[in-house]
């Protein structure tokens, strides 16, 4: 079995969101939940992390408008897009966030 990382975990997602690669598997778990209220609740909290500069330097949005936007949860089409080809470029391999060790059965 897989071990996913929830975006309902805040103590600790929130201390170890300051890189891009964990933005990215963050909200990579959200958005593969298909749980819009957990999609909302991973995007407020990237919007607060350390690594949203990252976030925003890659998807070339200006880190203000994008914490705000993030935020209130009121996020256009383009800018969703543009963070959604990040987390597919920077997300692990696995899906789970960066150095975590999975088991894994063949």
């Amino acid at each position: 079995m897989v071990d996913h990382t929830s975006p309902q975990d805040n103590a600790s997602l929130e201390v170890s969101l300051d890189t891009l690669e964990a933005v990215a598997a963050h909200l990579g778990a959200a958005f593969d939940s298909g749980d819009a209220d957990l999609i909302a609740q991973a995007l407020k909290q990237v919007a607060r992390a350390d690594g949203l500069g990252h976030l925003a330097a890659a998807a070339g949005l200006p880190r203000a408008d994008l914490a705000a936007a993030l935020d209130a949860g009121e996020i256009g089409l383009d800018t969703l897009l543009s963070i959604m080809k990040v987390i597919d470029l920077h997300r692990p391999a696995d899906g789970g966030m960066p150095g975590q060790n999975r088991a894994t059965s063949h």
